[in-house]
Parts: C-alpha cells; structure tokens; sequence
C-alpha cells in the first residue's frame, strides 16, 4: 500500500464493565495490549501512536519497548471520550501521514493480515471499516422503551476496527464535527457525505468489555509442576504445608515441600507466570527456611493479578517411606486454606515406587501435581 500509514491504538477507556483494566489481562500469556501492539507491528503501518489513560503514559511506553515494539512513535493521554481520544493521536502522528489506521486496544485479535486487508481496501476506497452482517432480528423502541420497529437487517451491519480513511479525509471530518458526540470514527467521515466500504469483518475480532469475552476465549488451563528434594538427616519433613515423624527431612532452601512446590509451578505454568524459581530465587537469602505454604499463597495471588481463579488441583507425592496415608486428609485440610478452595476441588494421593528409583530406594520424594485454573 502506496502512503505512509500511521495506526492509532485507542487504550484510553476506564474499563468500567470489566471491574479492572482489561488491556492487562493475560489471553494465554500476553496482555490484552500486547496482543494489539504486536499485531500493529507485524502489520504494513509504519508507524503506532498509543493513546492512553492521563498519567499511564511513561509506564505504556516502558511495556511497548519491552515487548520489543519497535514502530511505536508516540504514546498520548486520552481525551473525555473516545473520539477526542482519537484526535489526541492524530496530532501526534507524523505530518505526511496518508493513511490513519484507527484501532481499539481492547480487540486483542485482530491479525496482521486482517489489519492490511482493511488498509488495501482504504487505500481503494478512501475509508474502509471491518463490518459483519447482522444475523438477529433487529428492533427499534420508541420513546417508552417499547419496541415499535423492525428494521431491514439486510441493510444493517456490525462494526468492528480497524477503521482506516485518507489522513486529509479524515482531518476535514474532525474540522468538520463535534468528535465529542461520535460512536465511532466512520461517523465522523459519513457525515461529510463520504460512505465507508465494508471489509468483510472477522468474528474473531471481538472487543473485551466484560469478564465474559474473556471467559468466550479462553474457558480453562491448565498446568503441570515437578519437583523433587533429597531426603536427609537434620531436616523436618514437610509435606503440603503438614510436618510428618521421620527421621529425616527434605533438603532445600525453603521448607522444600516437594508438594506445594509442584502444585504452585503448576498453577504459575497454567497462566505462563514463569516458575518458583523465577519468583522464589534459591539465590535469595530473605526466603532461606521460607515456609512452602507461603509461596502456594503468593502463586494464588499472582493467578488473581492476572485474572485466573483456581478449578481444582490434584497432586501426587512419591515416597517410599514413610506411609503417607494417615496424613492425607491434613495435607487436602492445609492446602485448600491456603488456596481458598473447598476440599472436595483438592485431591492429594500418595503412592510408592515398589523399591524402584531413587524414591524407591528412600533417597528422596518427588511429586507431580496438575492444575486447573479459569479466568474470574
């Protein structure tokens, strides 16, 4: 596409629906805002100009260079309303701009492709928007809230970004209306009479409002963690958060709870957080004798931060000895405190390894654990 195109990214909005700020919001590892970024980057634009919340500014810029976007020129606060907003943007795009690509930070979806199908018939058509056609009977209510009208839905259609117009275009439209009172960036471009084509929209490209568009895209994860300690003398011997008689202990730098290690790298590698040696270094000597239950708590709320609650949770501890049975209950008790879930969600086995393997032979324990985890 012939032009300098200069994409706007509108992040401005309160997020009131949502109860939180939905462009941080992980969708399998990368926030809401990433996901646009990234998009806009792959893309043919040459350049983005992020609009943000007053005040956010300094920090936006800061996560655009570490998600290594390279084309971002500008990051500018919002105005009252989301078409002031977009004016915001358009005066901090480059002068020989031709083409502005105005698009929603909070439509995570949108893929490079389809960003450039909507750019190629712009420059075809002057201003070109995504569009579905309407596939619910459509009613109009009148002035007490009754439905009074059907409208043709043949005519009709769903709007989506990005919305792309001839830079010059779309300064005159600006000039032209009150960008205060617009729903959407075609609006302003139809009311100097200029229609807007229609690219075939994508069903995919939904834009986050609620908590349940996420709950639409991504309905449940789930993660697995592994850990293993060596048994010594000199060592307590806990267990999912329970100390048990023995002789010997897990050696470690914590309480080496192989259990509640394995189930908090579980429910971390659910949400791609990393694990808990990126969280809990060994090389940190603040968390040396740490208590294990400790960690599983701060797993529950880095989950929480990134808009996961936790489904249920099952681990397995292998061990030779000692017989791990009576304390089962306890473990399951301990641990769904913690996590703040009803025993019947939490499972805890114990089994041997017949004499086989280093467990077998009484050198260590291991356990494995699994975790579902759900957006909130």
């Amino acid at each position: 596409m012939s032009g300098r195109v200069s994409a706007i990214l509108v992040g401005a909005g309160s997020s009131r629906r949502m109860g939180r700020d939905k462009l941080s919001i992980l969708i399998d590892g990368r926030s809401v805002l990433q996901r646009s970024l990234e998009a806009l980057e792959a893309s043919s634009v040459q350049e983005i100009v992020l609009v943000t919340r007053p005040g956010n500014e300094a920090a936006a810029r800061q996560l655009a260079a570490g998600w290594g976007i390279t084309k971002l020129r500008a990051v500018v606060a919002g105005g009252e309303t989301r078409a002031l907003s977009v004016k915001n943007g358009v005066a901090a795009c480059s002068p020989d701009a031709v083409y502005y690509c105005i698009h929603d930070a909070a439509r995570p979806f949108a893929s490079p492709e389809f960003i450039d199908r909507v750019l190629a018939d712009a420059r075809l058509h002057r201003a070109a928007a995504p569009a579905l056609p309407v596939v619910d009977t459509v009613k109009q209510l009148d002035e007490n809230g009754l439905m009074a009208a059907t409208p043709d839905r043949s005519r009709l259609c769903r709007v989506q970004t990005p919305q792309v117009f001839e830079a010059q275009l779309y300064r005159r439209a600006l000039e032209a209306a009150d960008p205060s009172a617009a729903y959407d960036d075609c609006q302003l471009v139809e009311a100097l009479g200029v229609p807007v084509w229609p690219t075939l929209g994508d069903p995919r490209n939904i834009k986050i409002t609620s908590p349940e568009d996420i709950r639409r895209q991504d309905t449940m994860r789930i993660g697995h963690g592994y850990d293993v300690h060596r048994l010594v003398e000199g060592r307590r011997l806990v267990l999912c958060g329970v100390e048990i008689p023995f002789e010997k202990g897990l050696e470690g730098h914590s309480d080496a709870d192989v259990a509640a290690h394995a189930l908090a790298d579980a429910l971390l590698g659910a949400a791609a957080l990393g694990d808990i040696g990126r969280h809990f270094p060994p090389s940190d000597p603040s968390i040396k004798g740490i208590d294990s239950m400790l960690i599983l708590k701060r797993a529950r709320e880095l989950l929480q931060e990134a808009g996961y609650g936790i489904g249920n949770l099952d681990v397995t501890i292998v061990c030779q000895r000692p017989k791990l049975a009576p304390f089962v209950p306890d473990m399951r008790g301990r641990r769904a405190g913690v996590l703040g879930r009803p025993g019947g969600s939490v499972s805890v086995e114990a089994t041997t390894e017949e004499g086989l393997g280093f467990s077998g032979r009484g050198e260590g324990i291991a356990a494995h654990a699994v975790a579902l985890i759900k957006p909130l």
